[in-house]
């Protein structure tokens, strides 16, 4: 496998952080939410540290790889014009899935795949469809998780390395999520490390977060614990990883204190000797053959194809767990329900705060955080996201106002003319109201 290009110590770009990054001592390189950026609109920030050259690398969170259906055609395209208008050297997505189709609905967050033959067979045909579409290699990255599919056959380092054999992907391996996953699941990160082929490394992502209760966070919202600092040494003693990035994405400290959890990452990475393990995997091995396009499957180890049933198999699980994980269905045999309880709170308090985020007017019309909160988490519990958060803000808003809410005159007149400017359309009439209840009460 031909080497990855040296990418150094980075940081993870985000407009509230534009300023601070663009004067970080040392900086190498940025990575950006793909979703969060147009490329006929690139930020003014990215536009300067791309002059002095920064490289950029877009991070994909949407495409849902480790899904049953095929990847988006539309979603594929949009991720290689961003890796094309920012001179990309590469794209990075996750292994895990983030929809269902049969029921429609929407996660809105990164969930685990089960480490299954007939998941693995997905993941590489998607992963196949990707490599194909995309204008650069692509790597993927192993998720947090909360809980543990119940059937497993594969051992994650074994799913991670058939899944480089038979794709020939990259691997963005986070040692952040190597630890969540060790307090979470019982597994251990230094038997992944050695396990994986460390030589298909891209980069590296390490980030901070908290344990409550048992059960670790993975909030990027934290500083680095010393824990993950320690696994980012274990990696190292393995292997000179071509990149590595800090994630922060809420709750920015100063300046200052970013600066130096980069410079304590920076020392990890500069210290001690690396690569013994990588030249004991492949001495004496004969060098794979070159990919035909970038980032495409090795030539002559041939797809497995997929049966259909297999893909139906992998739906009806995810179907399953999703809708108990955000519809209140009941939790699949065999998932440990406690877990999966904390995993719904965590993903209708995310939904909470991210339409908030992106609408933040909803909380002043309804009375402050505390009573946008409380209202919201009713809402959700009754009506899961089905097309992301920004459409889920609007069918909020809509609710409300089917419902005759808020309660106050004036607050529901700001909510219809905040729900009309955005929609592009009247609010529903009162006839249409009804009818709307009474259809949702007969379901």
């Amino acid at each position: 496998m031909t080497p990855m290009a040296h990418l150094g110590v980075g940081i993870g770009w985000r407009p509230e952080i534009a300023d601070a990054v663009e004067r970080l001592p040392g900086l190498d390189w940025v990575e950006v939410v793909a979703q969060n950026v147009c490329p006929g609109h690139l930020p003014e920030s990215l536009m300067r540290l791309r002059e002095r050259g920064t490289r950029v690398v877009p991070h994909g969170v949407s495409l849902g790889l480790g899904g049953a259906d095929r990847p988006d055609p539309a979603k594929l395209a949009a991720l290689g014009e961003r890796a094309v208008a920012l001179g990309a050297p590469l794209v990075s997505e996750h292994i895990a899935f983030v929809r269902t189709s049969s029921p429609v609905l929407e996660a809105g967050h990164l969930l685990p795949v089960p480490r299954t033959r007939d998941a693995l067979d997905v993941l590489c045909e998607n992963v196949r469809i990707a490599q194909d579409a995309l204008p650069v290699p692509l790597a993927l990255e192993n998720i947090a998780a909360l809980f543990s599919w119940p059937g497993e056959e594969l051992t994650e380092g074994q799913f991670l390395t058939e899944l480089v054999e038979r794709t020939g992907v990259r691997l963005l391996i986070d040692v952040a999520n190597l630890h969540t996953n060790r307090v979470n699941r019982g597994e251990d990160p230094a038997a992944v490390l050695d396990a994986i082929p460390l030589e298909a490394l891209a980069y590296v992502h390490v980030a901070g977060g908290i344990e409550r209760g048992g059960v670790w966070h993975d909030t990027h919202a934290h500083p680095v614990p010393p824990v993950v600092l320690d696994l980012l040494a274990e990696l190292r003693s393995r292997v000179d990883p071509p990149g590595v990035l800090l994630e922060r994405d809420d709750d920015f400290p100063a300046e200052a204190e970013l600066a130096g959890e980069l410079s304590a990452i920076r020392a990890v990475v500069t210290s001690g000797t690396a690569g013994a393990a990588v030249t004991a995997r492949t001495a004496g091995a004969s060098a794979p053959e070159e990919p035909a396009v970038a980032g495409s499957a090795p030539v002559g180890t041939g797809p497995r194809p997929v049966e259909e049933s297999a893909r139906t198999r992998v739906a009806l699980g995810q179907a399953a767990l999703l809708s108990a994980l955000v519809a209140g269905t009941p939790v699949p045999e065999g998932f440990d329900r406690r877990r999966i309880r904390v995993q719904a709170r965590a993903l209708a308090a995310k939904r909470a705060d991210v339409v908030a985020r992106l609408a933040p007017e909803l909380p002043g019309i309804l009375g402050g955080p505390d009573a946008y909160r409380e209202v919201f988490l009713s809402y959700a519990k009754g009506r899961p996201m089905t097309a992301g958060y920004r459409r889920d803000a609007l069918d909020f808003a809509e609710d409300l106002l089917i419902r005759d809410l808020p309660a106050d005159p004036a607050a529901r007149r700001r909510l219809t003319d905040w729900w009309r400017e955005r929609s592009g359309a009247r609010p529903p009439r009162r006839i249409v109201r009804w009818a709307r209840t009474l259809a949702g009460r007969a379901a």
